[in-house]
């Protein structure tokens, strides 16, 4: 069985997943594209086999030669799509977030009912730097964990404001540290103090601070405008020891009295095996028909009532908010 892949919103993210998926993937192919600009569409088109042009993301999932569906456009649309590829009964991989509000997943998981179809692309969880870190800060290994620190930059924000900075990129954060710890997030605040002159509308760089039912305290630092390179940074600080990550770079070069490496532009090469490997397990669970091990539903609604918290913090001046699950 080969999955036919339909694919909406075929930016840099969208883009990237068809590649990978003619190229890198098995038992799957790219059947159909759709974009809001149909010339990018028609154009990632022409890379792959055989693809056709859906004239927009409804009436791809609606087609008969689309078997599964990835959602990779703009955060607004999710809910409106992910909503469709339910009522079509077909398997949806939905970027993150899930939805840009809490209630708004809440409507999607009421949707599907019992039925598996929903998978959300949080695939820090397929990264082997993560899963390492998460198999070198146990409690053997470095003690209990006492704090952990997590930083994230891009060399450019795209469109959007401060809030969006925390429904769209600190996200990320928001569903790997639960996981990485093993304990859901209670309690945020958000903080701000100067802000970058490259920063437009929003305020960045951005500090929250995050609390575990384990009483595990976390900052986050998201400076989406930090122009030098794309950096995702994490430190597990623990009784007996420290577990982080190494260099952002396979290769350190030394040249003219100098020693450097190179970052990325963004997280397409940092994370490509990640959602090669994310990809790769969707297209088999659904060949298989089983649920996959990448995030469900619910794990979309539990970082967006973080988010929504933190939403809720920022506009109140940086005061402490419970988490309500």
């Amino acid at each position: 069985m080969t999955v036919r892949v339909g694919i909406i919103g075929v930016g840099v993210m969208g883009a990237d997943h068809a590649r990978k998926i003619n190229g890198s993937i098995s038992g799957a192919e790219v059947s159909v594209v759709a974009d809001f600009d149909a010339e990018r569409a028609k154009s990632v088109a022409s890379e792959l086999r055989d693809a056709q042009v859906a004239e927009d993301g409804k009436a791809l999932i609606e087609r008969d030669d689309v078997d599964a569906v990835i959602v990779a456009s703009h955060d607004s649309t999710h809910a409106e799509l992910v909503h469709a590829a339910l009522a079509a009964n077909k398997p949806v991989l939905c970027e993150k977030p899930l939805a840009p509000t809490a209630a708004e997943c809440r409507e999607i998981i009421a949707a599907q009912g019992d039925r598996n179809l929903i998978t959300v692309g949080f695939m820090r969880r397929f990264d082997p730097a993560y899963n390492e870190l998460k198999r070198a800060s146990t409690a053997e290994r470095i003690g209990e964990t006492l704090v952990a620190h997590c930083v994230s930059r891009n060399v450019v924000a795209g469109p959007g404001d401060s809030a969006a900075t925390i429904t769209n990129s600190a996200i990320h954060e928001l569903d790997i540290m639960p996981w990485l710890l093993g304990s859901p997030i209670t309690e945020v605040s958000w903080h701000a103090g100067r802000t970058s002159k490259h920063s437009g509308i929003r305020q960045d760089p951005q500090i929250m601070l995050l609390r575990t039912e384990s009483d595990v305290l976390m900052t986050v630092e998201l400076f989406v405008n930090a122009r030098y390179g794309y950096d995702t940074r994490c430190e597990i600080v623990g009784e007996d020891g420290v577990a982080s990550f190494a260099v952002p770079a396979h290769v350190i070069v030394d040249s003219e009295l100098t020693r450097s490496i190179e970052y990325p532009l963004d997280w397409v090469p940092r994370y490509a095996e990640a959602y090669r490997l994310e990809l790769q397990e969707w297209i088999d669970s659904i060949e298989q028909g089983r649920a996959s091990t990448l995030a469900d539903a619910d794990a979309g609604l539990r970082a967006g009532l973080v988010a929504d918290a933190l939403v809720v913090s920022m506009n109140e001046g940086g005061r402490t908010v419970a988490v309500n699950y």
